[in-house]
């Protein structure tokens, strides 16, 4: 094997129940038209599949329902493991109010949050937040917000637009643009 082979980079995608899902699809070719050396897969929340198909993706999307399928014994392997061990970062684009809560206060009841509950604290992981303007501005979130930066979790901040509900104000996520350069940038650095 030659020492000059480009070493294949891991990016793992969380996407939860928010609108703003329908940019998954976009999210996942931007990082596939940046980087041919990028292997990605996507972990969804049933909600985040009310906003795209997930047969449109070429990459795999794992759901909750894939946790335990191949567990039969002891030593098989637990599908939030395995893909904490096989991602160099993790992106959660969107991050709704829902799953920022569980998050913030250790909840794991789905394949999402068991793997960020044992993610491996070396490893980097960002979120793009995705919510209601009103539910943006309550107290709570910016609290929740915080207690993830807390953990050395990385914010690629919201942003103030006109909403799908048609309010007009901050909770909106990143631009994909954005997000991508962003989870670059901390891959280049964290992955030699």
């Amino acid at each position: 094997m030659s020492e000059n082979k480009v070493k294949c980079r891991k990016i793992l995608i969380g996407c939860t129940g928010s609108v703003a899902s329908v940019k998954v699809p976009i999210l996942v070719q931007e990082f596939l038209n940046i980087d041919d050396q990028l292997e990605i897969k996507v972990v969804s929340t049933e909600n985040a599949l009310h906003f795209f198909d997930q047969s449109h993706l070429q990459v795999p999307v794992l759901l909750d329902r894939d946790e335990w399928q191949g567990w039969k014994q002891m030593s098989d392997p637990v599908l939030h493991i395995e893909l904490r061990r096989w991602a160099d970062l993790m992106l959660i684009a969107p991050l709704d109010a829902n799953t920022l809560a569980k998050i913030a206060n250790g909840i794991c009841d789905n394949l999402l949050t068991c793997i960020v509950r044992a993610w491996d604290m070396q490893r980097p992981l960002l979120f793009a937040p995705a919510m209601n303007t009103f539910m943006w501005d309550h107290p709570i979130t910016a609290q929740q917000i915080n207690v993830l930066k807390t953990f050395g979790y990385k914010e690629i901040p919201c942003i103030k637009k006109k909403l799908a509900c048609g309010d007009t104000g901050y909770g909106a996520m990143a631009e994909v643009s954005s997000i991508v350069a962003m989870t670059m940038e901390v891959l280049n650095s964290a992955v030699t």
